[in-house]
Parts: C-alpha cells; sequence; structure tokens
C-alpha cells in the first residue's frame, strides 16, 4: 500500500511524458502566482487600513512626486529637490504616468508591490524550469520567492529598489535562454529602474564567457551565440551607465571612506550606521556593510547541500536531468567581487550589500528548490519499491507533512514572514491644519513625527532624520548643519540664535513634545548622532528652561497626542517685544 502511494504521487509531482508534464506545468504555474498573491492581501490590508499609512523608504522616494499635479508643492525644498534628482528616469516615468492617469503617487506605491511581486515569481518559476524541468521544483522556486519578497521591505516600498527584483530575474531568465533582444532589453531596463545592478548583471556576461572543458577553464562554449550575447548586453549596459558616469551631481561627491569614518552619521544610532568593530556584524550580517543581512526564508538554506547531492546520481536520479548549473556559482561569484569592489571603493559603488545580498539569495532560492525536489524524488523512489513496514508510511506521510508545514506555514512560526515596514502617521490633525497653510510654509521639528510631515501634508520641514542621508556631501553638509542649527536654537535659552535660526531658515512652525526637554530621551533621539550640539543642549537644561519652551503655552496653534505646534511668528513677535521670562 505504501509503495503504491508512493508511486501515484511520485507519477502527479514529477511527470515525464509531455500532456501530463504540460498540465502538471500549468497547474503549478498557476498554484504558484495564486499564493503568491495570498502573501500580498494582508499587505494591502495593512497598507489601506489608514489614510495615514506609508511605507518607510516610500517616505523619502514617492513624497516629492506630488509635483507632478502640483508643480509649486516644496518650493525651494533642498530635500524634496535632492530626492527628485537621484530618483532613476524610469522610476520617475513610471509613477508620472500613473499620476497622469489619475492615479495618487502614494497610493500607486501601495499597489504596485503586489504586481511586482507576481512578475519576479513568474520569473522565478521560468527560471526553475530551466535549471530543472519539474513543475514541482518551480513551485517550490516560487513559493521560496514569494517568501523572500515579503519577508524584506524592498519590493513594498514601491521605491525604485522594487522593481530590481522583477527586472534582474527577467536578465536571467533571458540570460540563460540566450534570448540577446530580451537580454539587452532587460539591462536597459535595470539601468533606467535601478543602475548599480547593471554591475551586476555586466559580470554575469562576463563570468558566462568562461567555461570548463577539456580539465580547464576556456573562454566562451564555441558557439558564436554567446559572444553576441555578452558583447550586445556589455555594450548596452555601457551606454545605459554612460550618462551616469558623465553626469555632474549638483550635490557634489560622494563622501570618501576615509570621511565617513569622522562621522557620528555612520556608527551605531546613525543615519547611515555602517561601520562597527564587530566583524563578524561588519562583513557578514551588517544591513549596509554585510554579505548577506538576512536568511530569509530559512528554508532556503538547503541549497548550500545541492553540491552533496550532485555527488550522489545513483542515489538521486533526478540530478542527472540539471540543465544550466553554472548559473549557480556565477551569481555568487559575481556576488562576492562586487561586494568586496563595493567595500574598496566605499561609497563610490554605493552600499556593498546591494550587490550581495539579493544575490546571494536567489541562488539559494533556486539550489534550496532543486535540492528539496532531489530529495522528495528520491524518497519517493526509495518509497515505492517497498511493499510492506508501517514505519515507511509514517516516514512518507511525516516526511511530506513537515515539508508542506516548513514551505507553507513560514508565516505561521516566524512573526516577522511577512515585513512590509509600513508606518503610519499619528497627528491627522496636525496634518490637516499644516496642509490648509500656503505651499511655501516650513516646519521644524526634531520629533520622528516630522519624518510624516512631507508625505501628509504636502509641506516642507526643514530637517528630519528619514532625509538626513550622508551620502552625497552637497546634500549632507548643509542638512548636518540645518540639525546642528536647529538643535542648538531648540535648547537655546536666550533670544538671539532662536531669533536668527528661524529667520535664516525662513521657520513658520516649530512642533514639539512633552519630553522634547527632557534631556534623558535627548540621549535616546535619533539627535545623539550630533553629539557636540546634543552635549551643550543637555547643559542648556542643566542649566535653566530653554526659550522654546517657554514660549510653547502662548505661541501653541494646535495640540495633538502631545505634540505641540507652535507659530514661529509668534515667537518672533514675542522675542521683539520683549515678553518672555528670563530662565
Amino acid at each position: 500500500m505504501v509503495a503504491n502511494w508512493a508511486k501515484q504521487l511520485h507519477t502527479w509531482l514529477m511527470p515525464t511524458t509531455e500532456a501530463p508534464l504540460r498540465r502538471s506545468r500549468q497547474f503549478w504555474f498557476w498554484l504558484s502566482l495564486a499564493i503568491a498573491f495570498t502573501y500580498s492581501i494582508p499587505v494591502l490590508q495593512e497598507a489601506f487600513s489608514s489614510p495615514y499609512m506609508v511605507q518607510d523608504d516610500a517616505r523619502q522616494h514617492v513624497f516629492w512626486m506630488r509635483r507632478f499635479v502640483e508643480p509649486g508643492l516644496f518650493p525651494g525644498d533642498a530635500i524634496a529637490d535632492y530626492f527628485q534628482s537621484v530618483a532613476p528616469w524610469g522610476y520617475t516615468l513610471v509613477y508620472r504616468v500613473i499620476v497622469a492617469l489619475g492615479l495618487d503617487a502614494l497610493t500607486a506605491s501601495k499597489l504596485l508591490p503586489p504586481v511586482l511581486a507576481l512578475v519576479t515569481v513568474g520569473f522565478a518559476y521560468e527560471i526553475c524550469l530551466l535549471l530543472i524541468p519539474v513543475p514541482v521544483a518551480g513551485a517550490i522556486a516560487s513559493l521560496l520567492t514569494t517568501q523572500l519578497i515579503w519577508a524584506h521591505d524592498d519590493v513594498a516600498s514601491g521605491s525604485p529598489r522594487a522593481f530590481m527584483l522583477p527586472l534582474f530575474l527577467a536578465f536571467l531568465y533571458f540570460l540563460m535562454r540566450r534570448n540577446v533582444v530580451g537580454c539587452i532589453g532587460s539591462i536597459v531596463l535595470l539601468g533606467l529602474f535601478y543602475p548599480q545592478y547593471v554591475f551586476v548583471a555586466s559580470g554575469l556576461l562576463v563570468v558566462r564567457l568562461v567555461g570548463w572543458r577539456e580539465g580547464g577553464f576556456r573562454l566562451g562554449d564555441g558557439t558564436r551565440r554567446i559572444w553576441v550575447l555578452s558583447g550586445g548586453g556589455l555594450l548596452a549596459a555601457f551606454l545605459v551607465l554612460l550618462p551616469f558616469a558623465l553626469r555632474t551631481s549638483e550635490y557634489g561627491p560622494v563622501i570618501t571612506a576615509e570621511a565617513a569614518r569622522q562621522l557620528p552619521d555612520f556608527f551605531a544610532g546613525g543615519r547611515g550606521n555602517f561601520f562597527t568593530d564587530d566583524p563578524w556584524e561588519f562583513w557578514l550580517l551588517g544591513m549596509r556593510s554585510g554579505l548577506m543581512p538576512t536568511l530569509k526564508p530559512p528554508l532556503m538554506i538547503l541549497g548550500i547541500f545541492l553540491p552533496l547531492l550532485l555527488r550522489f546520481p545513483r542515489t538521486f536520479p533526478l540530478t542527472q536531468r540539471l540543465r544550466h548549473l553554472g548559473i549557480l556559482w556565477q551569481l555568487p561569484l559575481v556576488a562576492i567581487a562586487l561586494f568586496l569592489a563595493a567595500h574598496a571603493l566605499l561609497f563610490r559603488l554605493h552600499l556593498p550589500s546591494r550587490y550581495s545580498g539579493y544575490t546571494l539569495r536567489f541562488t539559494l532560492v533556486f539550489a534550496g528548490a532543486i535540492a528539496l525536489v532531489i530529495l522528495l524524488d528520491g524518497i519517493l523512489r526509495g518509497l515505492s519499491q517497498l511493499n510492506r513496514s508501517w514505519l515507511s508510511a509514517l516516514a512518507l506521510w511525516g516526511g511530506e507533512g513537515l515539508l508542506t508545514i516548513l514551505l507553507l506555514g513560514y508565516p505561521l512560526y516566524d512573526p516577522d514572514a511577512i515585513d512590509p515596514n509600513y508606518t503610519k502617521g499619528r497627528l491627522p490633525e496636525t496634518y490637516a491644519f499644516l496642509a490648509a497653510q500656503p505651499v511655501d510654509i516650513k516646519v521644524a521639528s526634531l520629533l520622528r513625527d516630522a519624518d510624516h510631515l512631507p508625505t501628509f501634508t504636502q509641506r516642507s520641514v526643514l530637517a528630519s532624520r528619514e532625509y538626513a542621508i550622508p551620502y552625497h556631501v552637497g546634500y549632507a553638509a548643509p542638512m548636518r548643519q540645518r540639525v546642528i542649527e536647529l538643535i542648538a536654537a531648540q535648547y537655546a535659552l536666550n533670544p538671539p540664535f532662536l531669533q536668527q535660526t528661524i529667520e535664516n531658515y525662513g521657520i513658520d512652525y516649530w512642533l514639539i513634545d512633552d519630553d522634547s526637554f527632557n534631556p534623558q530621551d535627548m540621549q535616546r533621539s535619533w539627535i545623539r548622532q550630533y553629539p557636540r550640539v546634543t552635549a551643550g543642549a543637555i547643559a542648556n537644561l542643566n542649566e535653566g528652561t530653554p526659550l522654546l519652551a517657554r514660549l510653547a503655552a502662548t505661541c501653541q496653534v494646535l495640540e495633538e497626542r502631545e505634540r505641540v505646534l507652535i507659530s514661529a511668528d509668534c515667537i518672533l513677535k514675542s522675542i521683539r517685544e520683549q515678553t518672555v521670562t528670563l530662565p
């Protein structure tokens, strides 16, 4: 009985004749897409659970797109100008078209991720079938890809990184099919949406020219097509990256590694946290510096056992049906090479983990799916030859049940299995009040609530943690100076510096809360990455009550959830009329 069950299950899961194979391929493909869409449902529910819900990174990449509808928004706003200037052309065009069709950019950033996820999963399925022509393997790869997508927030962000995943898998698919047009087209699109990954594609085109033949590495594989493919792809990569190489940024050069090591911004607690004394954290697990910061979903770790399975073709005969396996060593080779290059050229190639993280994860996803289906095939083949033993039946169903639980039940045993990293604005009355003010107002605040203001009010903030990106010197240095002056002004005991800061920057409102003048809270705040001015502010608090705190009650225009919005005009009037009390 066990043998019959095993034979029937094996025949259904791994058909070999043409008609059943075609039906199986269609069945597992559409089931994979259905599961992928199911995973996106809770993400969509969270995204639209409040009108003041926004994905963490979308606050940087989407807020300025309101200019597509109202070009006069954010006038003279260095933050909006910067993020608009660094947005890739293709990414900007997609949102511009969507907005022209009548859909709000923020809404589009919530609706695009499930679509991008489906495209990514579809390519993952087809790539796996190129590696092993067993549809259930494609389904496993698709499921692992789905879990990979929603365990991280890149696709959910609707940012340029969201487009990288489907475009990179499209490139892999066309590369493995040796489709010259598709390969070149996907490279061009990568350049228009996420130029960094053009380097990964280029690296793969180079290493594809190298093959193992006659006991050693040889250039090419004896066909003209591979040379045309690699040559055309590399030319496309060169042309699509050329405008970036020739363009002179108005925000100056990228910060050097030496300069970054002098700034608290790049250490623990800083906005660009990168350096650490822990080598394990720095080289392997760091979100920006590490080779592969996360291993989610964990089941893809089985991919590291694929080389071991390949050594036993008699025990696991399905290994003889594998094809295009070269891609599984080429991907990590290119990832590690670019990872090391990014460290060597820090930060001219931006962040090292950007090149290695997803490249290695996709390698493990495909290798893990193949390893799982090879193991499954070997188990079913072995059990189909058994005619008795309840123990073998228990092994069959127990093994199948465990595999199903591990694959499908991942969200049940990992609370972070679906983590789109949405954040909710908590001040709807404040947002409504500020949105009703003239478009050229400017709000000053050291609270994290300021991160939401440009998105939900379409009004400018002087500075905030979310926008204190430290990589381009021409943007980061003035932003750092703004924050330093903002801290000094907020905790000034006497009028001159507070008045000067308001007038110099054209501040209209100031947002504080009950803990703004608590020294302990300041030491936990994001402003601790500016230690000198923060130390001075704490010294002022120990000496007396800052002027802004003394004027808060007099100049308050709105209070919500212990956040107080203060009129800067009222502050200036009180200072000029000398109605403020001494500290």
